[in-house]
C-alpha cells in the first residue's frame, strides 16, 4: 500500500481542522490499578484479549468506539489504515439501519478499513470539530486528514462506492466486486432485449447514480436503438457526401463506434462541432459525449478526445 500521506485525495475537505485533538504524546506513566469488571471481562469494559474500543461481537481492530480522549490514536492510526467514522446517537432511528450495514462492511473487508463509531452525545468535541449538521454522518481520515463523507442513509450499494474511492484515495487496491445486477443487464443487451436491458441499468443507476458500467451499458442501449435497420455502408456514404448535415454525421458517427472506429468517430463529431452553432451544435456535443459513456471514462481515446472538444468549444 503507498503511504497515504503522500497520496492526494480526491474528496480533500480543508475546513476541517483537526488540530485542536492532536496533543503530543506523553511519557507512558505506570499503568494504575483498574477493578476486573464485575462479569469478569476485562477492566473499562474491554472484553478479554481486545483491544481499547474494541467492539463486542465483531472481529477485533475492524469495529471501534472513539472518544476525544483517544482520537489522537485515531489519527496515528490514520496513516497506515483509513479511517471511517460513524457519527451516531442511541435516540437516532435512522443511525440504527445504517451502523449495522457499516459494521458489517467492515467485517467483509477484513481490516482494509477500520470503523470508528463516535457517540455524538458522548463526544460533542469531536462533533463540533466535524461540523455535524446532522447524523448519522460518516466521513472518512486519511493520513491524518478528514476527507469528505455522506449524511443519512444510503443504499448498501452507494455505501460499498463510497468506501472503495476512500480506499483508492488513501492508495490500496481495490478488488473489482462482480455484480449480479450488472450481469443479468449485460446479458438483455447481449441477447438484444433493449428494453429489458435498459430497465436493468436504470435501476443500477437509481440505486447507485455514479455507476461507470451501468452508464456505459445505457448508451450502449441507445446506440443499439439509433442505428437500429441503417447500412453502415449507405450511412457513411451519405456522411461522406453531406459534410454538414447533422443528422448523417451523428449516424456516421455511431456505425464507427461499432465497427471499432471510435478516434474517428470522435474527431468526425469534434470537426463538426467546429463547424456548427447553436442548437445543432449542442446536439452534436451531447452526441460525442453519449459516445463517451459507451467507452467510460478511463478510455485513453476519450481523454484526448475531451481536450479536442474542449479546444473546440472555447
Amino acid at each position: 500500500m503507498s503511504d497515504p500521506r503522500t497520496t492526494p485525495s480526491i474528496f480533500t475537505r480543508g475546513a476541517v481542522d483537526l488540530s485542536a485533538l492532536r496533543s503530543p504524546a506523553p511519557a507512558k506513566p505506570a499503568a494504575p490499578s483498574v477493578p476486573a469488571a464485575p462479569d469478569g471481562g476485562a477492566p473499562g469494559g474491554v472484553p478479554s484479549g481486545g483491544i481499547p474500543g474494541a467492539v463486542p461481537g465483531v472481529t477485533p481492530d475492524t469495529v471501534i468506539h472513539v472518544t476525544e480522549a483517544d482520537f489522537q490514536d485515531v489519527l496515528e492510526r490514520s496513516l497506515t489504515t483509513p479511517i471511517l467514522l460513524d457519527f451516531w446517537a442511541d435516540w437516532c432511528e435512522p443511525c440504527k439501519q445504517l451502523s449495522p450495514v457499516l459494521e458489517k462492511l467492515a467485517q467483509e473487508y477484513a481490516g482494509a478499513w477500520i470503523l470508528g463509531k463516535v457517540d455524538v452525545d458522548a463526544n460533542p468535541r469531536l462533533a463540533q470539530v466535524f461540523r455535524v449538521q446532522g447524523i448519522p454522518m460518516v466521513t472518512a481520515v486519511i493520513g491524518g486528514q478528514p476527507v469528505e463523507g455522506f449524511t443519512g442513509v444510503l443504499p448498501e450499494a452507494q455505501i460499498r462506492q463510497y468506501i472503495d474511492a476512500v480506499l483508492k484515495a488513501a492508495g490500496v487496491a481495490v478488488a473489482e466486486v462482480e455484480d449480479p445486477r450488472l450481469d443479468a443487464a449485460d446479458d438483455a443487451l447481449m441477447t438484444g432485449d433493449l428494453d429489458e436491458a435498459e430497465a436493468a441499468y436504470r435501476k443500477i443507476l437509481a440505486e447507485s447514480p455514479a455507476d461507470a458500467a451501468a452508464e456505459a451499458g445505457l448508451a450502449q442501449v441507445e446506440l443499439y436503438r439509433r442505428i437500429s435497420g441503417a447500412d453502415p455502408a449507405a450511412v457513411l456514404a451519405k456522411a461522406e457526401a453531406n459534410p454538414d448535415d447533422v443528422e448523417s454525421q451523428r449516424l456516421a458517427a455511431d456505425i464507427e463506434v461499432l465497427s471499432g472506429q471510435a478516434e474517428e468517430a470522435y474527431a468526425r463529431l469534434v470537426r463538426l462541432v467546429k463547424r456548427t452553432i447553436g442548437d445543432d451544435r449542442d446536439a452534436v456535443r451531447k452526441h460525442l459525449l453519449s459516445l463517451f459513456s459507451v467507452a467510460g471514462p478511463d478510455d485513453p481515446a476519450v481523454a484526448g478526445a475531451r481536450r479536442a472538444l474542449a479546444s473546440a468549444l472555447f
